[in-house]
């Protein structure tokens, strides 16, 4: 059994060492750590493996001698810039204000710019966050002063307490429970320990984190407004396309009074969509409701507890029954996308669908060595698809789905229109790739892929459904 400890150490020499005493007597053995004293000078993260009784013992030890201190989450660091006359003794005034308050100062920074004033820049150790409006109107009757949001900065200033401070703002901003930022600081320690073990900047990664998090919040409510599409295929047939600027697509096949949804958003969406749906699709509430999956990511689904049937290939069915079983899917597999994949899962509120709901269509790929290897058929209505498992480029289990005679495609994500995305889906694209280092599990091996669905197309003008951006028109000649 494992357990992740976040545990706030006295800055000096031994601190470590005496918690290390206590896991070696109680014989958990110590399979992480992690501390960066120019990010933060008191938290540690410690991944320890015992028995249940093991780690609880832990728990109470550590507790004890004030490792752990569940109430910390309340204090915060304020990173404060107030505009002094460039003058002998402008600041003192200011300092004193500080000492009345009590604050603690955990940064300083500032120097002259050849004018008359100063911007002095100050982190105020704040453990009563309702203390801070009453001493910025006492500040402002010195100087002109203001607040500076740390997310936006180029450097981290808060370098005592800056995991808690840093998850709370985005909590504050998300509505997460306790145990949701919990594991948002533990996930983004990892990825922060990850990317800088690849000689990435933490910092980078901090602002990544928080940006993502800004977005997805800005795009719900009144401003979810996804690009809604309509594109008929035959005169029975048409596909809805739904593209949300954070997440991936949903197409909606429709034919007559049958419907089939084929991949959906992330969760944080769900009363978003479902207006939507209904807004879309009259009978949404009476109908059965199928969704087809291209792989199991969770920018993909995210809204499969809405249905009544998921249908997906046999690999991508695995990674959901792993997850609804509480262990690893085939991203958090890969030590690279596990942090990012956790920190979407915790912010997006996602949650594995019913086992119970999956229909596994199409066998594993007989061919190991080829890039993409037909595995079956699916129909739907008047649509007849030849279906591909890819090898496992961007995520293992990924399909395609080609109907030769409609001349159209469902690649997923081993082919999107990167230049049909919106602005806002372009920013929301951005970050997954800093965050993971890169989106698919083998970039080079997607390439291929991507490749060869290319190439599996016979003549036509082909309109090419990716899982991000705008429908693609591909013409194929005769010739080619």
């Amino acid at each position: 059994m494992k357990k992740t400890y976040v545990t706030t150490m006295p800055d000096h020499i031994g601190a470590f060492l005496k918690a290390s005493k206590c896991f070696a007597a109680l014989g958990v053995n110590i399979t992480r750590v992690s501390y960066n004293k120019a990010i933060d000078s008191h938290t540690l993260f410690i991944d320890g493996e015992g028995t249940a009784e093991q780690l609880e013992k832990a728990d109470r030890e550590l507790a004890e001698i004030g490792y752990l201190q569940p109430g910390k989450e309340h204090s915060r660091i304020v990173l404060l810039e107030f505009r002094l006359r460039d003058v002998p003794g402008s600041v003192t005034d200011v300092l004193a204000l500080i000492n009345e308050f009590d604050f603690n100062i955990s940064y300083i920074s500032s120097q002259e710019n050849g004018t008359d004033h100063q911007l002095f820049k100050m982190g105020l150790f704040v453990e009563d966050a309702a203390k801070i409006t009453e001493f910025m109107a006492a500040a402002e009757k010195l100087c002109p002063v203001r607040i500076i949001d740390y997310n936006h900065t180029e450097k981290i200033y808060d370098n005592s307490i800056f995991y808690s401070s840093f998850v709370s703002e985005i909590a504050k901003n998300t509505g997460l429970s306790a145990g949701q930022q919990e594991r948002l600081l533990i996930n983004t320690n990892l990825a922060m320990q990850t990317l800088d073990e690849r000689g990435l900047s933490p910092y980078r990664t901090f602002d990544s984190i928080g940006r993502f998090a800004e977005l997805l919040v800005s795009c719900k409510g009144e401003n979810f407004l996804p690009r809604i599409s309509r594109h008929p295929i035959t005169d029975k047939t048409e596909i809805i396309l739904i593209e949300p600027a954070c997440g991936s697509n949903t197409a909606i096949i429709r034919h007559g009074d049958e419907t089939l949804f084929v991949d959906s958003g992330y969760a944080c969406y769900r009363e978003e969509m479902e207006a939507i749906f209904r807004k879309l699709l009259p009978d949404y509430d009476t109908m059965k409701k199928t969704v087809l999956i291209t792989h199991a990511d969770v920018d993909h689904c995210g809204l499969l507890p809405l249905f009544d049937e998921i249908i997906a290939g046999q690999k991508s069915a695995e990674c959901l029954k792993l997850e609804a079983a509480g262990k690893d899917g085939f991203r958090e597999q890969n030590a690279l996308h596990k942090p990012y994949i956790n920190i979407c899962k915790t912010l997006t509120g996602y949650e594995a669908p019913d086992p119970g709901k999956i229909t596994e269509l199409w066998g594993r790929r007989q061919d190991e060595n080829a890039p993409l290897v037909q595995v079956g058929f699916f129909d739907f209505g008047d649509l007849h698809f030849e279906v591909y498992e890819g090898k496992g480029g961007h995520l293992p289990g990924e399909i395609v789905l080609i109907d030769y005679a409609n001349c159209i495609a469902f690649t997923g994500d081993i082919f999107v229109n990167i230049r049909g995305y919106t602005p806002e889906q372009a920013r929301y694209n951005q970050y997954a790739p800093i965050l993971m280092t890169s989106v698919d599990t083998d970039a080079q091996l997607c390439a291929l892929e991507r490749r060869t669905v290319l190439q599996r197309l016979g003549a036509g003008k082909w309109q090419i459904f990716g899982a991000h951006g705008y429908k693609k028109d591909h013409c194929v000649s005769l010739e080619g």
